[in-house]
């Protein structure tokens, strides 16, 4: 089965928090990365089938700029990343996600 991974950029955050939260309570999904990407700009990354990532990705949106001074500053959603892109870039699972993982 397809596993999308999602992706929210926010300015600050706040509204990284909202948008985390909020991800993993509209779908079954599960948070793979979070990190900093540079000067106040955060990422959190999601994993799970791609109908809940792009409702996660939505509620996220919503919640990240519904935050006082939040800003969601842009998103993605890849239905089926290659495995090559899995290997190169932090959107795996690691040992710290799997207890999480809903599939």
């Amino acid at each position: 089965m397809p596993q999308a991974v999602g992706v929210i950029e926010t300015l600050g955050f706040p509204a990284v928090l909202a948008a985390a939260d909020a991800m993993v309570k509209a779908a079954g999904v599960t948070i793979v990365y979070y990190g900093i990407a540079e000067s106040g700009r955060l990422i959190v990354a999601v994993r799970g089938h791609v109908a809940e990532v792009k409702r996660a990705v939505d509620a996220g949106i919503e919640a990240g700029e519904a935050t006082f001074g939040g800003e969601v500053i842009t998103y993605y959603v890849v239905p089926n990343p290659p495995e090559n892109i899995e290997t190169v870039l932090p959107i795996h699972f690691t040992s710290a996600s799997e207890p999480f993982r809903l599939f």
